[in-house]
C-alpha cells in the first residue's frame, strides 16, 4: 500500500456524494462505474476479504466497490451459491472456511457480515492474524466478548470499523457534534427508541438445503435442528442461541449515537432496570417490547422500543437524531443548518462509511467507528438484556468493564458458553 497523497484527498471529495451506507447499492457498481477514473494499480490498492455474503454483507461489499483505493480479492461463506456469487463479480478467491482466508498474507482487511454470534469470534481471529476489520453490528452477543474484543484489537493495533454507517451521515454528525459542542448546554436526559422484535418462527426440523455447511453456520452456538425460519431474518436476529434480539440488533444504531453525541455511559456507574417480554412459544425467544431505565453517572436515559431516534436533552434546549434527516430535529432548527467551522471539530467527518474503513487502513488513524466506541454501545444493549432476563437492577462500572456486585444469575449472563472447538 501506498502513503496517501494530495490526490487521495481529491478523490474523497468526490466520494460526497454517495451515500454512505451503501445499502441499495448493486453489487456490481464499482470506482470506475462512478466516474472515478484515476484508480491505482491493483499492487497500491487495499486489499479485502468478506466474511459472509449475504444481505448485509452484499451491501457493504458494494460499499467497499466504490472506494477506487480497495479491491476485494476473496470471500469466506458457509452458502456454496453465495461463494460463486462472489467470484462471479470478482474473479477472486473462495473459501467455504473463513479461516482459510484469514492465513492469506496477501489480505490486508475483512469485512465481517456474517450472523450476530459469529461478529466477534471472527474479529477477534481476524485482529490475531494481522488483518484490520470491518464488523457489522451488533458487536458480541455477551459482555465477555465485547471486553476481549477491544482488548485484542489494541493490542494487535488493528483498525476496526464498526457497521454503524450513520456516523458517515451528514445531518448525523452535525447533530452529535452539536450536542458535543455545547449547543443545548450540559445533557441531563437522553431518550433512545429502536425497533422491536416479535414472537413465532417455525420449529419443525426440515433438510438441511444442498451446499450449505450448517454446522461452520452454527460454530460456536449450540446444535440445533435446521428450520426454515433459523437462518435467515428475522430468525438470525431474535434466537437467542445466535443473537439478543434488536435490543443490539437494531439497537446498536441509536445507541451508537448517543455514545457519539455524549460521554455520559462513561462519566460513572452504569445502573439498567427495566422490564421485557420473552417469548415462550415458537422459535424466536430474545427480548422484545423491552422498558429500561437507565441511570448513565447522573444522566437519565429511557431506552425502549419505537422507530430509531436518539434525543439528547440538555439545560437550554433538545436535538434529536435519526438515520431519517427528515427526522432529525432540534429545539432551534438553526442548530441543524449553522456552517460549523472544521477547525473546532470534535468528531470524525466521514462521508462515506466503508471508504473510511479503506482510508483508516491506509493511514493508520482511527476509523469514525471505533473499538472503543462500539464495546460503548453494544454494553448498554447486553445490559438491558441481562437486567430483563435476571428482573434484576444491573450496574456496571465502565472504568473497570466489569459488573459490580453482580448476583449469580447476572454472572452466569457475562458470557455465553462455546461449542467446541471454537474459544475466543
Amino acid at each position: 500500500m501506498r502513503k496517501k497523497t494530495n490526490g487521495d484527498i481529491q478523490r474523497r471529495d468526490v466520494l460526497k456524494g454517495i451515500a454512505a451506507g451503501a445499502a441499495t447499492s448493486p453489487f456490481l457498481v464499482s470506482a470506475r462505474a462512478l466516474g472515478l477514473e484515476d484508480v491505482p494499480a491493483a499492487s497500491e490498492r487495499v486489499t479485502i476479504g468478506h466474511i459472509g455474503f449475504g444481505g448485509r454483507g452484499g451491501a457493504v461489499f458494494g460499499g467497499i466497490r466504490q472506494s477506487q483505493d480497495a479491491e476485494s480479492v476473496a470471500v469466506a461463506d458457509c452458502y456454496q451459491n453465495k461463494r460463486e456469487r462472489f467470484v462471479g463479480i470478482t474473479g477472486g478467491k473462495a473459501y467455504a472456511d473463513f479461516r482459510d482466508l484469514l492465513a492469506d498474507d496477501g489480505i490486508d482487511g475483512v469485512v465481517v457480515a456474517t450472523p450476530d454470534h459469529w461478529h466477534v469470534p471472527i474479529a477477534i481471529a481476524a485482529a490475531r492474524a494481522k488483518k484490520d476489520a470491518y464488523v457489522e453490528k451488533p458487536l458480541g452477543i455477551s459482555l465477555e466478548q465485547d471486553v476481549i474484543c477491544q482488548k485484542v484489537f489494541e493490542e494487535n493495533k488493528r483498525i476496526f470499523q464498526y457497521g454503524t454507517q450513520q456516523r458517515s451521515m451528514r445531518h448525523c454528525w452535525q447533530a452529535c457534534e452539536q450536542v458535543r459542542r455545547g449547543a443545548i448546554g450540559k445533557v441531563i436526559a437522553m431518550e433512545v427508541d429502536a425497533p422491536n422484535g416479535g414472537a413465532g418462527g417455525s420449529t419443525t426440523e426440515v433438510p438441511i438445503p444442498e451446499g450449505f455447511d450448517y454446522d461452520m453456520w452454527l460454530g460456536p452456538a449450540p446444535v440445533t435442528p435446521f428450520t426454515a425460519d433459523r437462518c435467515k431474518p428475522p430468525g438470525t436476529y431474535w434466537i437467542y442461541d445466535q443473537s439478543i434480539g434488536y435490543l443490539g440488533g437494531w439497537g446498536a444504531h441509536p445507541l451508537d449515537l448517543m455514545v457519539w453525541g455524549s460521554e455520559a455511559d462513561i462519566s460513572g456507574l452504569v445502573v439498567v432496570e427495566g422490564t421485557g417480554d420473552i417469548p415462550t412459544e415458537g422459535l424466536y425467544d430474545c427480548v422484545w417490547n423491552w422498558d429500561m431505565q437507565i441511570k448513565l453517572g447522573d444522566v437519565d436515559l429511557v431506552f425502549k422500543p419505537g422507530g430509531d431516534r436518539t434525543k439528547f436533552i440538555g439545560e437550554d434546549g433538545w436535538i434529536t437524531v435519526s438515520r431519517n434527516s427528515g427526522k432529525t430535529t432540534a429545539s432551534d432548527p438553526a442548530i441543524m443548518t449553522e456552517e460549523l467551522d472544521p477547525e473546532d471539530d470534535i468528531l470524525v467527518r466521514s462521508t462515506h462509511h466503508q471508504d473510511n474503513f479503506v482510508q483508516s487502513i491506509k493511514s493508520r488513524e482511527l476509523a469514525v467507528s471505533p473499538i472503543a466506541d462500539s464495546v460503548r454501545s453494544d454494553v448498554i444493549s447486553l445490559l438491558s438484556d441481562i437486567a430483563v432476563r435476571t428482573g434484576e437492577t444491573i450496574t456496571w462500572d465502565p472504568s473497570k468493564q466489569a459488573l459490580v456486585d453482580p448476583s449469580d444469575a447476572a454472572t452466569a449472563l457475562f458470557s455465553r458458553p462455546m461449542r467446541d472447538p471454537w474459544t475466543l
